[in-house]
């Protein structure tokens, strides 16, 4: 398979440049109807004027697979093209990439369209064992003594919240989990949130924000390391002994990397539970990418949850490139991994670890948030996760938008999130 031209996709919203590349699907909603035929209106513009006699070249086809259609050197006139984009018989998605050479630098575009989304069924396989496994995996961990410790961060403090490094015991004696707990300096009683974090390996500066706002705070990391070190401690790591990590033991269902990653969440939420501060009764959980899917792991697993924001979760039906479709990040499956992972073990393992079977037993409110554009975590793959959940569920969709948020989407969160926990 040849995927599409490299596009960086990033948490952050894209730094404008001066040239713009946009591609926009006839539809205002970016939806069709299978067998339905899409056009994409490609433009390049300076200072919002199409630029005349500029030279492209496109692509379209289902997202993260082979083109089906490939034009290059094409000149538009007057700055603007039309063209066919074609249709998908299957619900799914078809993208339109674009690369634009203006003074010899290369600008880059894109856009997506969905055919019946909401009817994406998962292709990962969902195994006849899966509450048990995690039922035990729960009770293993509840014999570990948690072992909190709690360091103030002076520096880190507000004039009404204080914030602490906290470590505490989870999987197995001697392992740790590390995060940032911000919580209110008034004595009462508080929401909590657990805030879990994207792929990678880095500090964490703790929600400040919303425990000014009067919800408890903890931010932790997933690598067992302390998370107030010199970034360029994240950086080594995460170029040699992380490298990779959600390969790591992959298979081995009961060894892989992210059983301890699982199980330190709903570690995490032990210890918000346990503080004398904590109301008793309303605690949530939000990540993006691979928060998102943590988000969506630990509501599943942990019943003292009681509401969940997930923006543009991974680890979402990561099998769907065996059935000719995109599958979810990590790309396991994918043309480049596929001859290492598609072995009957690693096959095993991911159905015990994929989004879409813990989203199935969902049983409490979640805001979701995605864009059709999302090159990381494709919205075929979110969409099979999405559409088996059967709780409460409002999706939040910024149709442009790639692996990054909006402020507007992050607003509508957090509004959610103080409304649920708070009232307010």
């Amino acid at each position: 398979m040849v995927a599409f031209f490299g596009f960086t996709s990033a948490i952050a919203q894209p730094t404008e440049q001066l040239i713009k590349v946009i591609v926009a699907p006839d539809h205002d909603n970016w939806t069709y109807k299978t067998g339905e035929s899409v056009k994409f209106t490609i433009s390049v513009l300076h200072n919002g004027n199409p630029i005349r006699d500029v030279k492209i070249r496109y692509q379209t086809g289902p997202e993260k697979l082979d083109p089906t259609i490939k034009k290059e050197n094409v000149v538009l006139p007057k700055g603007t093209l039309t063209v066919d984009g074609g249709t998908l018989k299957t619900s799914g998605f078809l993208r339109c990439a674009v690369e634009a050479e203006v003074d010899g630098k290369i600008y880059k575009g894109l856009a997506t369209a969905g055919f019946d989304p909401i009817t994406i069924k998962p292709t990962v396989v969902n195994p006849s064992d899966f509450t048990f496994f995690w039922d035990k995996a729960k009770t293993e961990l509840a014999a570990i003594p948690m072992d909190a410790k709690m360091t103030l961060l002076p520096e880190r403090c507000t004039e009404s919240v204080n914030v602490y490094h906290v470590n505490l015991q989870k999987f197995r004696t001697g392992s740790r989990l590390f995060g940032i707990l911000c919580v209110q300096k008034k004595e009462g009683k508080y929401p909590a949130l657990l805030k879990v974090p994207g792929a990678g390996v880095r500090p964490y500066g703790g929600d400040v924000y919303m425990a000014e706002k009067g919800i408890i705070t903890f931010e932790i990391g997933i690598h067992g390391i302390p998370v107030t070190m010199d970034p360029g401690v994240y950086t080594n790591l995460g170029g040699s002994a992380l490298n990779q990590y959600f390969t790591y033991n992959l298979d081995n269902k009961d060894r892989y990397y992210y059983k301890r990653v699982y199980m330190g969440c709903v570690r995490a939420n032990d210890f918000l539970v346990s503080l004398p501060q904590f109301d008793g009764s309303n605690l949530a959980v939000t990540g993006g990418s691979q928060g998102g899917a943590l988000s969506i792991i630990t509501a599943a697993l942990d019943p003292r949850v009681k509401y969940l924001a997930s923006f543009y979760p991974a680890l979402s039906d990561v099998t769907g490139y065996l059935h000719g479709r995109a599958g979810g990040w990590p790309h396991l499956f994918d043309k480049n991994n596929v001859a290492i992972h598609n072995i009957k073990e690693k096959l095993e393992t991911v159905g015990y670890y994929d989004v879409v079977n813990f989203a199935r037993l969902l049983k409490i409110p979640g805001m979701y948030s995605w864009g059709f554009n999302d090159e990381t975590c494709p919205p075929t793959s979110m969409y099979a996760a999405y559409n088996v959940i059967t709780a409460p569920k409002e999706l939040y969709l910024a149709l442009e938008t790639g692996h990054w948020t909006y402020p507007e989407q992050r607003e509508k969160f957090n509004d959610w999130l103080l409304y649920k926990l708070t009232g307010k």
